[in-house]
């Protein structure tokens, strides 16, 4: 049972976690365009930090959270170097500059991810039940980041630099806080340590499942697509007139907070197969939306396509979560989190930073505008793509015992 104080106070972890990110991820498209003069391929590799990060958290984790140390004690140390990154990144001038110092920020950041979700799931006796209403109040940080930035005005003003700031004193509470939080101390383990316990590989033992693997390459895959989403959005949003659209965009987040209150349910009637594939297909369709939309009379396109955010988010990346904590055994829960982080934001979220950039490069008119109708076409066909592949590989295991992978 998941008592009330301990709900809150894990609900306050992801919302400060969620709002650091939303803080300035979001519009840091928008601002270095603006700002910093930078291109479609350049703001696609600053979004590329994320993947980086995302590829060493694994390792991190795996060598931090489930051996060593507690991962209250890590999250609030990432998050206080974290802060002085991200205040530091709001004062440069250069691209050069700004990328160094958003790398180290997402290098600190993004094992964060999966070290609060384990603090989660080892206080919780029914994650499938509780984690979502847990999780729910990080979109809510999110959502409260795109609206402040939205009702001050920064995108117009020219001030998206401020963002950093806000971002960086947010990283810096939850820094504190951290350390005030239940001690979640490594997962006891007969026998010495070993090289293959040091770097957290037991997790990829979990890849001997064909269930997994196929689950495990739809995440790297839908994620190429994904990367289009995160890192141009706010600037389409921009670019074709729609007025604070940090705070349109949050519109997204509302809808993943109704569908994560919503996600135990859709689990228990769909089962993970299908909720899985919904969500890939939801991207196909946001996209579409997106492609015939405009600020205009179709606004409402545009309005639906980032209303589909709840599907595509947490129709397949927390439902995501919630399988691989159901199918991995306890002792490595904490670096299979980190395995599937490095799967989507790491892996597919590189490739697609790598890929989508030179395709907006390659629509940009004589005034610096974007054809947008052929951009998020592409984004689309390659979700289409990857829901097929899904579909016709995946076959649902609801453990790695049930699946046969004993050498975990």
């Amino acid at each position: 049972m998941l008592s009330a104080a301990m709900r809150i106070r894990l609900s306050l972890m992801m919302f400060l976690e969620f709002f650091v990110w939303g803080g300035w991820f979001v519009t840091v498209g928008t601002y270095l365009a603006a700002d910093l003069g930078a291109s479609g391929s350049q703001i696609a590799l600053a979004v590329l930090t994320q993947s980086l990060g995302a590829i060493l958290a694994p390792f991190l984790v795996g060598l931090i959270a489930d051996r060593f140390f507690s991962a209250q004690k890590i999250l609030g140390i990432l998050h206080l170097f974290g802060a002085l990154m991200l205040f530091l990144a709001g004062w440069q001038d250069t691209f050069g500059g700004f990328f160094v110092l958003a790398l180290l920020a997402m290098i600190a950041f993004m094992p964060t991810l999966a070290l609060a979700n384990t603090i989660c799931f080892r206080r919780m006796t029914s994650p499938e039940r509780q984690f979502p209403g847990v999780r729910v109040f990080g979109t809510i940080g999110w959502i409260i980041a795109g609206l402040l930035i939205g009702w001050l005005g920064w995108e117009t003003t020219g001030r998206l630099a401020d963002t950093f700031v806000m971002a960086a004193i947010g990283s810096a509470l939850l820094g504190v806080y951290a350390f005030t939080l239940p001690a979640t101390p490594p997962e006891k383990r007969a026998g010495p340590a070993t090289v293959r316990d040091v770097l957290g590989l037991d997790a990829l033992a979990l890849l001997r499942s064909r269930s997994y693997l196929v689950f495990f390459l739809a995440s790297v895959l839908i994620c190429i697509p994904l990367a289009f989403y995160y890192t141009f959005t706010n600037l389409y949003l921009n670019e074709i007139g729609v007025s604070g659209a940090a705070g349109v965009q949050s519109l997204g987040q509302v809808s993943e907070a109704v569908f994560l209150l919503a996600m135990p349910l859709m689990l228990k009637k769909l089962g993970i197969k299908w909720t899985l594939l919904i969500g890939m297909l939801a991207w196909a369709l946001r996209y579409a939306m997106f492609a015939l939309g405009d600020a205009g009379p179709l606004m409402w396109l545009v309005v639906i396509g980032l209303l589909l955010h709840g599907v595509c988010y947490d129709f397949f990346f927390v439902a995501g979560q919630i399988y691989t904590d159901r199918f991995a055994p306890s002792h490595v829960r904490s670096a299979a989190q980190g395995m599937i982080s490095l799967a989507t934001y790491g892996v597919g979220l590189l490739i697609g930073s790598l890929i989508s950039g030179p395709v907006v490069d390659a629509f940009v008119a004589a005034d610096g505008t974007h054809d947008w109708r052929m951009v998020w076409l592409i984004p689309a066909a390659l979700a289409v793509a990857v829901a097929v592949f899904f579909v016709a590989l995946f076959r649902e295991d609801a453990s790695a015992e049930d699946a046969g992978v004993r050498a975990l």
